[in-house]
């Protein structure tokens, strides 16, 4: 099918800041579909209807006219943080192409002299604020994509809030157009009223300082005071070799069951952007914990379900790992996360009691894995001396389910390590 769609990137300079074939896209078009800044900006020769994207945003009024001439207008980059992803979703390469413009950020990277390779970036829009945790370091420059002109003072109480009072901020407003403007201030300088002086179209640039803070390494193993938690904690430790062997990969989905103060969920997510987690936890003083921690730490993503495995894990989506913390002596926690794993899949599990290694080396003779112990010892001190402070040693278990062959029957190959 030949490309009956073009999606059409504008700036803030509007029609006359496009090229010759976005132009010509829009002459030809028997549609153009955009919200109503774009649709203002086109002039009365373009003859094309206009539709305003309906609210709810639906992306069905644009694929009901496959095969016609249709524009879709959108902000600077669509493929970025815009229109264009949802759409390649549901079309072919072949019926449609994309003609950007300058991307905020990338103007705003111009206008600073800063790297864009180099600068994270997070995303306000239909984002919580405490998505911005990650990437607060020492150092970090970051461009935060605004939703509207109050984010800039969010984000200001944010970082004084965090300790970084000193982080300079720029705030770049209608960047691109005849409107441009930029505040320069430190976020402890932020007024509490600049709200009302900042345009709701604003891309927001951090070079972070830290003041009081303290830079969580990116490495999994976070200290253990990092958390929020009542004692209900994989120690920093085990935590690092348990989420070695979890080996969260991009996009991949854990299961976090037993999940205390969700330390091990959090990490897993803060391992890649698009790494997900559910935590399942029955004591309500601990799903506080996890709320807390998992907004601190910056991934407010993670999703919290309120109940006891293996009645709570009915209807979750199917987990790429699974994380058994407590409960593995509990009848069907084992046999219901088993069962719900993807083929290829991790399970590892933690025990510290003797009922729970009964547990975990009958399922081992069942399945097949790994076991692993781990022993601790802290040097403390005794009288005018220091000793050997043994930690309770933990047993893990790891196993990989096993993919199936063609005739449908599971192999054990790739089940041990």
């Amino acid at each position: 099918m030949p490309a009956w769609l073009t999606v059409v990137g504008v700036g803030e300079d509007g029609f006359a800041g496009l090229g010759r074939a976005a132009r010509r896209a829009l002459l030809e078009a028997d549609v153009v579909v955009g919200g109503q800044r774009h649709l203002a900006m086109l002039p009365a020769r373009i003859a094309a209807r206009r539709e305003a994207w309906p609210s709810p945003f639906d992306i069905a009024p644009v694929l009901a006219r496959r095969g016609k001439p249709v524009c879709v207008l959108a902000s600077g980059d669509p493929m970025f943080y815009g229109v264009g992803a949802t759409l390649a979703r549901a079309l072919s390469a072949d019926e449609w192409r994309v003609l950007p413009a300058p991307s905020s950020l990338s103007l705003a990277a111009a206008r600073l002299g800063w790297a864009l390779q180099e600068v994270a970036v997070a995303s306000l829009v239909g984002r919580p604020l405490a998505a911005l945790n990650a990437h607060l370091h020492d150092g970090a420059r970051i461009f935060v994509l605004s939703r509207d002109g109050e984010s800039p003072g969010a984000i200001a109480a944010l970082l004084r809030e965090r300790g970084f009072g000193a982080t300079r901020m720029h705030v770049f407003e209608h960047l691109g157009g005849d409107r441009e403007r930029r505040i320069d201030v430190r976020a402890a300088a932020w007024p509490s009223d600049q709200a009302r002086d900042v345009a709701a179209l604003n891309v927001v640039a951090l070079a972070c300082e830290a003041t009081e803070a303290r830079s969580l390494p990116l490495t999994c193993g976070l200290p253990d005071d990092a958390f929020l938690n009542d004692g209900q904690l994989t120690k920093r430790d085990v935590r690092a070799i348990t989420l070695a062997r979890l080996a969260p990969r991009p996009g991949e989905l854990l299961w976090d069951v037993g999940a205390g103060s969700g330390s091990i969920g959090i990490e897993w997510m803060r391992a890649h952007a698009s790494c997900r987690a559910i935590a399942i936890e029955a004591d309500a003083g601990r799903q506080r914990f996890i709320e807390h921690n998992r907004d601190a730490l910056g991934v407010p993503g993670l999703v919290l379900v309120a109940g006891r495995a293996p009645e709570a894990l009915a209807g979750l989506p199917a987990p790429d790992a699974v994380f058994i913390g407590g409960g593995v002596t509990v009848p069907g926690v084992l046999e219901a996360c088993w069962s719900s794993l993807r083929e290829g899949g991790r399970l590892v599990a933690n025990a510290v009691t003797l009922q729970g290694d009964a547990a975990l080396m009958a399922w081992r003779d069942r399945c097949g894995g790994t076991l692993t112990r781990i022993a601790l010892n802290e040097a403390q001190p005794l009288g005018g001396f220091d000793t050997w402070r043994p930690a309770l040693p933990v047993t893990l278990y790891e196993v990989t389910k096993p993919l199936r062959d063609d005739a449908g029957a599971a192999t054990r190959e790739g089940t041990h390590r």
